[in-house]
């Protein structure tokens, strides 16, 4: 089956890549043309070896485009009429962005009307070709699902009557998505006889993780009363980290806030747990934004951090530096460096959180909390990758311990890379408590559910505005 897989992937990508090479080629010759210079035009073969060069070239560059947009992801529940309306818009993206890099200068463009001649010429070619040969490549696919060389191991979480009613909806309407069904996870002591005759129980719901592992699940569908709030925030809580796609069915209250999306006009409707935070260019680029932006800042503020060491260090004896450990992305310990704000053995008496006036933090300590001084050092941390320079704010294993048994959902934070500065801390500011902590964890579950490089570029400004005005603690 993974070879079936593999071999639609490869024959998506290479459709894509075969549709841009023809494009262009096509488009050579509707360009001349176009610009009327078909007449004693002679095809020779250094003609016909710069085409392909420059077909090759442009070809390559639309299959990274549909790459940093995501066309690749999960080419397995593609729809052709999705396919063909996002082809339209990453199709006018890349044609604009050929246009003022190769055909702005075009030496045979007379004037502009010319200009939107051959622009709307390649556009179209593009698209119809792009557009044609990928969905023969998608009902390839949705062929090989439907007879059921390519499907997905499916969980269903929950045992009452609407367990069995959401079993029997799925095997009607959902074939064309590739689930297959292959027992349930019981919720509480009571089954249902009919559902146990259809599924077999696959083990308590509490062992989710190592159901997934075992059984190889890609897919669950969390089956149980959209009113069991809590016990939906337990079994997420335990999927975290999984990389099975986790749907939930809905309840009329979330149909009429939007929540609903039907991906399939006749498939079961479902909340689909998002599992992509960040289109693949933006992932790419916060890093590139926070490796480069890293490294100046390292550079330019040398002055700063020299300054600095020299004043924690006649502040009070001790180390100048302060390391400590913390919790990253998926739940990794890392050792983060922070300029010394506390007098030496400050936690001999265990773990504990600061607050306003604590007598553990230098007069100077004091001066670098309000400013962020203290966390300069923390831009190494997000050079090695351990952090980004936006991010939940990580938490040492002591505290999370504490805040897990209050909000099992803190551990959706680790989804991500934490940060130098995050929503919570500009919205809420430093905790001093683990109440607070819990309290601050939904500015950073906002930032989560509505990260984007937009976003982060707020937190940034808004934590520049904090600095300026002292108001850090």
């Amino acid at each position: 089956m993974q070879l079936v897989r593999r071999f639609q992937y490869v024959k998506l990508v290479a459709a894509d890549f075969g549709a841009a090479l023809l494009a262009w080629m096509c488009f050579y010759l509707v360009r001349k043309y176009l610009l009327n210079e078909l007449t004693g035009y002679r095809f020779t073969e250094g003609a016909l070896f710069d085409l392909t060069g420059s077909a090759i070239f442009i070809a390559v560059f639309w299959t990274v485009l549909y790459t940093l947009v995501g066309e690749y992801r999960d080419i397995y529940r593609k729809s052709r009429l999705g396919e063909i309306i996002r082809l339209a818009r990453v199709s006018l993206l890349g044609a604009v962005v050929i246009f003022f890099t190769l055909l702005l200068d075009d030496q045979g463009v007379v004037n502009y009307k010319a200009y939107y001649k051959t622009f709307s010429a390649y556009y179209l070619l593009h698209f119809f070709i792009t557009g044609f040969l990928r969905t023969l490549a998608v009902s390839s696919v949705q062929r090989q699902i439907r007879r059921g060389n390519i499907s997905f191991p499916t969980l269903l979480v929950g045992s009452n009557a609407l367990a069995l009613s959401t079993y029997h909806e799925l095997a009607r309407t959902s074939k064309h998505l590739g689930l297959r069904l292959v027992g349930f996870a019981p919720v509480g002591d009571t089954v249902d006889p009919e559902l146990a005759a259809e599924l077999p129980a696959r083990g308590s719901y509490q062992r989710l993780p190592a159901l997934v592992r075992a059984l190889k699940i890609e897919q669950i569908v969390i089956a149980i009363e959209p009113s069991e709030h809590r016990l939906i925030q337990d079994i997420l809580t335990l999927l975290e980290g999984t990389p099975a796609r986790v749907s939930i069915l809905p309840d009329l209250y979330q149909m009429l806030l939007g929540s609903v999306k039907v991906n399939h006009l006749f498939g079961t409707p479902l909340i689909e747990i998002k599992q992509d935070l960040l289109p693949v260019w933006q992932v790419i680029l916060k890093r590139v934004i926070d490796v480069v932006g890293s490294a100046l800042f390292l550079l330019l503020a040398c002055w700063v951090y020299a300054f600095t060491a020299v004043m924690v260090k006649l502040s009070s004896p001790g180390p100048v530096f302060y390391r400590q450990e913390r919790i990253g992305r998926n739940g990794q310990p890392f050792r983060i460096i922070k300029f010394r704000s506390m007098y030496i053995d400050a936690e001999k008496m265990g773990p504990a959180l600061s607050s306003d006036h604590d007598p553990r933090i230098t007069k100077w300590g004091r001066f670098m909390r309000k400013v962020r001084l203290d966390e300069l050092p923390q831009f190494w941390n997000v050079l090695k990758g351990d952090m980004s320079i936006v991010g939940p704010r990580p938490e040492r294993q002591f505290f999370i311990d504490q805040i897990v048994k209050i909000a099992p959902h803190y551990r959706h934070l680790h989804r991500v890379r934490p940060g130098l500065t995050s929503l919570g801390q500009v919205k809420y500011g430093y905790a001093e408590t683990v109440a607070q902590m819990v309290e601050r964890l939904k500015f950073d579950i906002l930032y989560i559910e509505n990260m984007s490089l937009a976003m982060d570029f707020r937190v940034l400004l808004y934590t520049l505005k904090i600095i300026v005005e002292g108001r850090g603690k």
